[in-house]
């Protein structure tokens, strides 16, 4: 009898027990953290194999009740212990407390200060594709100036907006994060009919933005080193060759662990680079040409430069991932000012300081027109810098085709890359290089910088950032726009529009002219 009362004791407190780790869990699950298991770990008591058996069946019964109610899948048999953002069980020799102690203490995947987000943002909006800027002065005069300003005010603006149509208002009337990111804002606009019809749309447009982001590394590569050495028997396509070579081991990345090592060096570098091109030309200030600067612009080549402006900008892809990362993501906006007062004060007094110095001798890239005795200097840099920077956008885009075409479950069109063990398979191999030499392909035959980034600036710079952001806005946040938000988005939408239109016909000739006059030659 005495036994019989133990048994019943014993197994009344191990429901008890069981019921609050299930709440634990729930409450840890509604704090961000995500219940994962390891099988290996070591269990809570020991006993005998019958209560043991026991005790676990009754574990899973009360876990998956719970698990049912807050959401969550139910775990698996062992051990629990919490992780954020889904980083997997901890190694086999982690208790249970020291995966939970580690967790509480900070550890996992870390959050990102404003600071650290707003460099982030300025990486992307003050790279190297500034160079191509005071080439826009040439055919844009103070108008180009105005739109470099012009363009800021928007792109921030619609960044907002874009982080805006990530929330929603719940039934207690508090705002709270229902996306999580670009695909799922475009996804949600096209439900219920078409509910997968528009994160294909951003994913297509993405894809194209960071292919021709590479190409255009390729391109400024070949034309950098050519002109770096113009006294060799090399050919910038020969030398997109040599860079694409350098470039080809980027096909066998699984991830940017050792590539984000030089991120920081390289934009140090470039505003280095940046300083230096500034100071050569203001030592040549006596000899500026205020008078160049015109008032009037070139009909023909004018919507190119639009393009330029608009791709130098272009940050929307990464920045609901970026504001979901941030400590505190109501520092977005404060953020999102300051960065881009920066790009703007800084991108208009470098276009128009380099165009002042050499004019209507201004070319595509505005380091060709330093000195033969710093040229080669500056050049080797940016080169370099090219070529760190190749691999990222490169990730990116083989990560969104990998996703979309060969992992997406049932719904992929063609069958898993990776093997069963995770490594990469060879045909999967085969398509990373075919990618590589695409780039290859498109810098040899299209090798003209400020009409490429022209082309992609109007296209899907003018998508991703005036476009389908105040589209999104519209119709997801209708009934709670103010009228001058309402005015605000459907300006921005028609004048990106015709923007965007303008400038892909007048770049796309231009680039049939280029490939004409090159066949003929």
């Amino acid at each position: 009898m005495a036994t019989l009362i133990r048994s019943k004791l014993s197994n009344v407190a191990t429901s008890v027990s069981n019921k609050s780790q299930a709440k634990v869990s729930g409450m840890f699950a509604r704090m961000g953290f995500q219940a994962a298991t390891d099988e290996e770990a070591v269990g809570f008591v020991h006993c005998d194999d019958l209560d043991m058996e026991h005790r676990q069946g009754l574990q899973m019964d009360i876990l998956k009740s719970d698990a049912s109610e807050e959401g969550a899948e139910p775990p698996l048999e062992g051990d629990i212990h919490y992780q954020r953002d889904g980083t997997g069980p901890l190694p086999p020799s982690a208790s249970k407390d020291e995966g939970v102690c580690s967790e509480l203490s900070g550890q996992g995947k870390p959050k990102i200060t404003a600071w650290e987000a707003g460099w982030n943002v300025t990486n992307a909006i003050q790279g190297m594709f500034v160079l191509g800027l005071p080439y826009a002065i040439l055919h844009g005069g103070y108008l180009g100036l105005f739109l470099i300003i012009f363009a800021a005010v928007v792109c921030c603006y619609t960044g907002k907006i874009l982080i805006a149509c990530l929330y929603e208002e719940n039934e207690d009337g508090e705002i709270v994060r229902v996306r999580d990111s670009y695909v799922d804002i475009a996804n949600a606009c096209c439900a219920p009919r078409f509910p997968k019809l528009g994160g294909r749309i951003v994913n297509v447009a993405q894809i194209i933005e960071l292919v021709m982001t590479c190409i255009l590394y390729v391109v400024v590569s070949g034309n950098l080193m050519y002109n770096s050495f113009p006294n060799l028997p090399v050919s910038q396509k020969s030398w997109s060759i040599i860079a694409t070579a350098v470039l080809l081991p980027c096909a066998f990345l699984k991830n940017l662990k050792a590539v984000s090592k030089f991120s920081l060096l390289c934009t140090l570098a470039h505003f280095v680079i940046n300083i230096l091109v500034i100071a050569y030309c203001l030592s040549r200030a006596r000899d500026w040409a205020w008078d160049k600067v015109k008032f009037y612009i070139d009909v023909k080549k004018f919507p190119i430069s639009i393009g330029i402006i608009v791709f130098s900008y272009t940050s929307q892809i990464f920045l609901p991932s970026l504001e979901g990362n941030m400590q505190h993501p109501k520092e977005f906006h404060c953020m999102m000012n300051w960065t881009h007062i920066a790009a703007c004060i800084l991108k208009g007094l470098f276009a128009l300081v380099a165009y002042l110095t050499w004019a209507d001798e201004t070319k595509e890239v505005i380091t060709d027109n330093l000195p033969s005795t710093i040229r080669a200097v500056v050049n080797l840099f940016l080169v370099s810098k090219a070529l760190l920077s190749y691999p990222l956008p490169f990730f990116a885009a083989v990560e969104v085709l990998e996703k979309s075409l060969f992992q997406d479950g049932n719904r992929a069109f063609f069958p898993n890359c990776y093997g069963g063990d995770g490594r990469l398979k060879a045909w999967g191999l085969t398509l990373r290089c075919a990618l590589v030499v695409f780039t290859l392909l498109m810098a040899i035959y299209v090798p003209h910088f400020a009409l490429l980034m022209g082309l992609t600036g109007s296209l899907t710079g003018a998508g991703l950032c005036f476009l389908l952001p105040s589209l999104f806005h519209l119709k997801l946040l209708w009934r709670k726009l103010m009228w001058h938000h309402v005015f605000f988005d459907v300006a921005i939408f028609v004048i990106g529009g015709i923007c965007s239109v303008s400038g892909f016909i007048h770049s796309l000739e231009g680039l049939v002219e280029a490939y004409s006059s090159n066949v003929e030659d």
